[in-house]
């Protein structure tokens, strides 16, 4: 299935939120530290409900580090500095859908190292900043796997 990956998330319950979204969508979660939390914190166990056991979660202490470790996956950065709109690719399984920290984004480096075809964006009216995380990673994971015809 797919690869969400968080980079330094920093609300735990939206990482609880999205936990129990990979355990429902079979998606594998990737945190990438620093966190804003710690994995046990309440408000992460009571936004993941009863899922932590069902959800595959890995872990990195660095971008690098992740990115060493899923180099041959397809990557997609969902930013709202992205041009392609989130339904434009055609998803694959083992893609890797990343999303940045609540309050500022990917960083810029990251954005320019990525092909402009797998920066993606999801739209809003005008004059908005962005989506919760946890919503964002719902709508890009579900067009991902609807592609797929939820097989």
């Amino acid at each position: 299935m797919f690869h969400v990956a968080l980079y330094e998330p920093e609300i735990p319950p939206n990482t609880g939120n999205i936990i129990r979204l990979c355990a429902n969508t079979g998606s594998t979660l990737h945190l990438i530290h620093p966190l804003g939390f710690k994995l046990e914190d309440r408000l992460l166990r009571r936004a993941g409900l009863d899922y932590h056991d069902l959800a595959n979660l890995r872990q990195y202490q660095s971008l690098d580090q992740f990115r060493a470790a899923l180099q041959n996956n397809r990557l997609f950065a969902c930013s709202t500095r992205g041009k392609a709109a989130y339904t434009s690719p055609a998803y694959r399984p083992d893609d890797v859908l990343l999303f940045g920290p609540e309050s500022r984004g990917l960083p810029q480096q990251l954005l320019d190292e990525i092909s402009s075809d797998q920066l993606i964006r999801i739209p809003m009216r005008p004059g908005n900043r962005s989506l919760n995380l946890s919503n964002a990673v719902a709508i890009v994971l579900y067009e991902a796997w609807r592609q797929l015809e939820f097989v």
